[in-house]
């Protein structure tokens, strides 16, 4: 089992599927940082626990009427959920199981074929440039340097972590079913 530790500890077993949860920098406020600090360390012994708190950020994220939202621009959108694809498809770094780009957020569960570090560098470093050139911005963060990951258990959380990440617009009032959230692999499973 890989293992490594920067602000939070990361835990990947080899072919096992894993969580994962990114967000824009600067997406949440000062007082709410500790909460996502407790809420992404997830070690075998706090799985309850920093699920919970996980929720709790996750929350604070889809409730956000201030700080940065660049998702939302449909271009932008379009260009992380290419991403997310492309990842798959042609670099074959993992296999998707399901995923959503949020106004603030992305979520993704894959089984990882190469180092989830290579996967989350590669991702996020092509993203935050397409989106920082589609949004004019220069010589600025996009996303939050770190990721949150949780690997999956036993299928019955897999197929509650995938009803989880394409209901997640429905549960923050973005959509009335998780087929019309364009950047979602509901809609695009179910487009096919």
């Amino acid at each position: 089992m890989a293992y490594y530790h920067r602000n939070l500890p990361h835990w990947h077993p080899e072919g096992v599927p894993l969580f994962l949860t990114w967000r824009l920098f600067g997406s949440l406020p000062a007082s709410q940082r500790s909460t996502a600090r407790i809420g992404c360390a997830t070690t075998p012994s706090s799985d309850a626990y920093s699920g919970k708190k996980f929720k709790e950020m996750d929350s604070i994220l889809d409730k956000a009427t201030s700080g940065p939202s660049w998702l939302n621009d449909p271009s932008v959108a379009r260009s992380v959920t290419n991403a997310v694809h492309f990842g798959e498809e042609k670099l074959n770094f993992y296999s998707l199981h399901a995923f959503v780009v949020m106004p603030n957020h992305v979520h993704l569960l894959v089984t990882p074929k190469f180092s989830l570090s290579r996967i989350t560098n590669g991702l996020k470093g092509v993203t935050a440039r397409d989106a920082n050139s589609i949004l004019h911005r220069t010589g600025q963060h996009f996303w939050q340097d770190e990721t949150f990951d949780h690997w999956v258990r036993n299928p019955a959380q897999f197929d509650r972590i995938r009803t989880y990440i394409e209901s997640n617009p429905v549960s923050a009032g973005l959509a009335t079913s998780p087929e019309t959230w364009p950047w979602s692999s509901a809609t695009q499973i179910n487009s096919t």
